[in-house]
């Protein structure tokens, strides 16, 4: 029996506050078993532990560029995530809502927290295989550190890793994983760093180009392309993570996807398609489509929540160390 929704809610702090950490805190408004106590952007961090109100958050960072200028919450850093955590106010858990680029930006951020002394649960959105990897190096410092870490929990890699997890159960051999994505947003400015490092998947550049753009460079690149970004064989961590996980090869898991930063209709239907050999022979394909009206916001943040209370579960058991997306089913927040 689940007994946490009569326990109080679990306390989470969002690291990150731009569209993604925004619609974090939007989704943690409306939950009874979680509650956001803590938020940090680049300038600056909130707490409170009775709870930050999500639009005062928001409206504070959209209008003086940092929730550090919350009254009477906020505080004023260059250092936030470090600073926030060496507060030690009492936190459960932190989502990473942070940019993938650079590449060790995630993992260098995480072995911060683990000299901290900090102990909990921390859950990422993180998309590259080679980010992940690196993330599984820090296993044994993780556990040393009593900290559950639930890394590749967005939508993909996440919501469509584990799914294909779950349809390769009626296989013998899993042939291949190909994982489709479409992303539908008005403005591209709102998903900044989520553009760019789309932008460093395509032929012709790199992360490191992405990375150095001015915000001119990204505009004349989607002037050309009409705003859309059309990304294949993309290096996205859901193949080491179902490699990890027994399912299959990581050469059978393919990632692209069509990314309209003009329009918020999806430019197509997100899903996931598992091709394999049932133990009498047959080939088949399962196929799991993502419904058009959900956003990549709610593909991204709520199942970074569902894995984050996984995550809690595990860690009240003592267990501690890194786990992925394809390897532990989320539980649902209330």
């Amino acid at each position: 029996m689940n007994t946490q929704a009569t326990h109080q809610p679990i306390r989470v702090g969002v690291l990150g506050f731009g569209g993604l950490g925004q619609a974090a805190a939007k989704i943690l408004a409306g939950k009874r078993e979680m509650i956001l106590v803590a938020a940090a952007d680049q300038k600056g961090y909130a707490y409170s532990t009775e709870g930050l109100n999500t639009q005062d958050c928001i409206k504070t960072y959209q209008k003086q560029g940092s929730v550090g200028y919350l009254e009477p919450f906020g505080t004023l850093s260059n250092h936030s995530i470090q600073d926030l955590i060496a507060t030690t106010q009492p936190v459960d858990g932190y989502f990473l809502a942070l940019p993938n680029l650079p590449n060790d930006f995630i993992p260098s951020v995480t072995q911060e927290i683990i000299k901290s002394g900090w102990r909990g649960v921390l859950v990422d959105a993180i998309k590259r295989t080679s980010a992940v990897e690196h993330l599984l190096l820090m296993k044994a410092a993780l556990e040393a550190a009593g900290i559950t870490y639930m890394t590749g929990c967005g939508a993909t890699p996440g919501l469509l890793t584990a799914a294909a997890a779950l349809a390769a159960q009626s296989y013998a051999e899993i042939h291949r994983v190909e994982i489709i994505f479409g992303v539908g947003i008005a403005n591209w400015e709102a998903y900044r760093a989520t553009v760019r490092e789309d932008i460093g998947h395509m032929p012709g550049y790199s992360v490191e180009t992405a990375r150095a753009m001015t915000d001119a460079e990204v505009e004349a690149i989607l002037d050309k392309t009409n705003g859309v970004l059309t990304l294949e064989n993309m290096e996205h961590a859901d193949d080491v993570m179902l490699e990890l996980a027994g399912i299959c090869s990581r050469d059978r898991v393919t990632v692209g996807g069509v990314v309209d930063t003009r329009n918020p209709k999806k430019p197509l239907s997100t899903n996931v398609k598992v091709t394999g050999r049932t133990f009498e022979g047959k080939i088949s394909t399962h196929t799991f489509t993502l419904g058009d009206e959900t956003s990549m916001a709610a593909n991204v943040c709520g199942p970074a929540f569902g894995y984050l209370k996984a995550g809690k579960h595990l860690h009240q058991r003592g267990i501690y160390g890194i786990f992925t997306a394809a390897e532990i089913m989320p539980q649902f927040v209330q």
